[in-house]
């Protein structure tokens, strides 16, 4: 959404932020390093949620299937019949040290920024970053040039399929009543009514204390990361690990 809105808005005929050519060139590059951020927070924290979630689902799921199996029909049996008696000896428990919780934990960590959104955004910014690989590729006299026209096309061919996508999400939504209206309520007053108030405060706050540079673009971008809808990339969690997929639906229906 931010990379539809901020360049028509700089489209518009009395666009505040200047010059139609610096402000959708400026307001892309904003738009693109939020969206880069976000996806690294989306594809680590939000991931590693999600993933969480689907395995203690799935755990639970599986001991109510075992809870209601048939009883057993042995005439012979007594209360003890299925119970497991206890080994012969001491338990042995498994202790895992700290430094193994912590190799663990870093495995995950790379094993996430592994997917596809957070390896193109780190490559982006290591292109963006380095000046001569900057100008292999970005400028008209670039002899890489081929490479940003090209990723420029699929860039714009995604917007529209993203749109589609999101309709086909969206109809999940219609035909389910998995989350009751009163939490839908308070989800979106909270989203576009609490968190609006919240981030033009926060804004002006570190504008206040000359934490923000003075580009009325800049702060617009920032603020506007405060009023939108959940991202989609949630909603394909939710259904790569098969959980949550109507609510998920639902909430996206009603705040976009």
């Amino acid at each position: 959404l931010p990379i539809i809105l901020v360049p028509a808005i700089c489209d518009e005929d009395k666009s505040p932020f200047g010059n139609r050519s610096v402000c959708r060139t400026v307001g892309l590059s904003y738009a693109s390093f939020s969206m880069a951020l976000g996806g690294f927070y989306i594809w680590t924290y939000t991931f590693r949620l999600i993933k969480g979630s689907a395995m203690k689902f799935k755990e639970m799921e599986e001991s109510e299937k075992t809870a209601i199996k048939s009883s057993n029909s042995d005439l012979e049996a007594d209360h003890k019949t299925k119970l497991l008696g206890a080994p012969e000896g001491e338990l042995v428990k498994k202790e895992t040290g700290f430094w193994r919780k912590g190799v663990d934990f870093l495995h995950e960590i790379l094993e996430e920024l592994r997917a596809p959104p957070t390896v193109g955004a780190i490559i982006g910014f290591i292109f963006g970053a380095v000046t001569w690989l900057r100008n292999l590729i970005i400028g008209d006299d670039a002899p890489l040039r081929i490479v940003q026209a090209t990723a420029k096309l699929l860039g714009d061919g995604t917007i529209p399929c993203m749109t589609i996508i999101l309709g086909g999400n969206l109809i999940q939504g219609l035909r389910s009543s998995a989350v009751k209206p009163v939490v839908v309520l308070g989800i979106v007053c909270v989203r576009y009514i609490i968190l609006p108030i919240i981030g033009i405060g926060v804004v002006k706050t570190a504008e206040s204390f000359g934490f923000l540079p003075a580009d009325p673009l800049f702060q617009y971008v920032l603020m506007l990361q405060f009023t939108l809808p959940p991202a989609m990339n949630i909603g394909t969690m939710t259904q790569l690990y098969n959980v949550g997929q109507d609510e998920c639906s639902v909430l996206m229906l009603w705040t976009y």
